[in-house]
């Protein structure tokens, strides 16, 4: 995760740095930048050692390059869907795909003057 820096680019800002900052104030600010770094660093020591903690030792067990979003191709995962061989529905599954009858429907309804319609009034 460089963000496009690459180290003339570093270069270049850090001399922006010294020249806005200037001699006087750039021992304070480089001091005041490396205190910013170990708090960063240890903020990042101290969230791992809590996910370590919440999760357990089944951490360590994780694949985190396979859960990695850029490795998904939509284009493998559609041609493993349809090549692959397809599994035998056991008899407890089929009996639960298998519909139920319809029964026939009722007649619609004639509304008159004096059958009306239902009317909700929080509806309109």
């Amino acid at each position: 995760m460089t963000f496009g820096l690459t180290f003339e680019k570093l270069l270049l800002i850090g001399l922006i740095a010294v020249l806005i900052i200037g001699p006087e104030r750039l021992p304070r600010a480089a001091e005041g930048f490396s205190r910013m770094v170990r708090k960063a660093g240890e903020y990042l020591r101290s969230t791992k050692s809590r996910m370590r903690e919440e999760m357990g030792p089944e951490l360590d067990d994780v694949d985190w390059r396979k859960l990695d979003p850029r490795q998904y191709d939509p284009r493998r995962i559609i041609r493993d869907a349809l090549f692959e061989e397809p599994q035998p529905a056991t008899p407890a599954q089929a009996k639960e795909t298998i519909a139920e009858p319809i029964s026939p429907r009722a007649l619609p309804q004639e509304f008159s003057a004096s059958n009306r319609p239902p009317f909700d009034p929080e509806a309109t």
